[in-house]
């Protein structure tokens, strides 16, 4: 279902009575409906919206998702390519192997340090935690006095 199919709520723009006068309760009503119905509307447009930008998002995520696994396979033959660098040399077989194996676990080693300690600085959301629980104890306080 697209964004023009949705049957959203609308504000009528005149009174249905333009003669009849309205207290101020009923104007207060009628502007408190309104608002209601136009955050409604919002709230089912940015819905639409997003719904929308979401699936654009992920079916551009597939095309990186094959470029991600196309550089995945075709790493291992650049480094059966780096290990024959050696042998070609004159240097044994083994020796080239042996090199990029150790030329790769210490790259992983120093990567996976660096992600641990990048994982050691993340903290919980102090701010939106107190806040939270201000409000929370605000809602409570209200509720009390009726």
């Amino acid at each position: 279902m697209t964004i023009r199919e949705q049957h959203v709520p609308s504000i009528p723009l005149t009174a249905d009575d333009p003669t009849a006068e309205q207290s101020i309760g009923g104007l207060v009503r009628d502007a408190t409906a309104h608002v209601s119905t136009l955050v409604r509307a919002e709230v089912e447009l940015a819905k639409g919206e997003i719904k929308a930008e979401v699936k654009k998002g992920l079916q551009g995520s597939v095309y990186f998702i094959a470029a991600l696994a196309i550089v995945c396979f075709s790493l291992f033959f650049l480094f059966m390519s780096l290990a024959f660098i050696p042998y070609s040399f004159g240097w044994p077989l083994w020796t080239g192997f042996a090199i990029v194996t150790f030329l790769m676990l210490v790259s992983a080693g120093l990567l996976g340090f660096l992600g641990y300690r990048r994982f050691r600085k993340i903290r919980a959301p102090q701010r939106t935690i107190e806040s939270a629980k201000d409000t929370m104890a605000a809602l409570r306080h209200r509720g009390d006095d009726n």
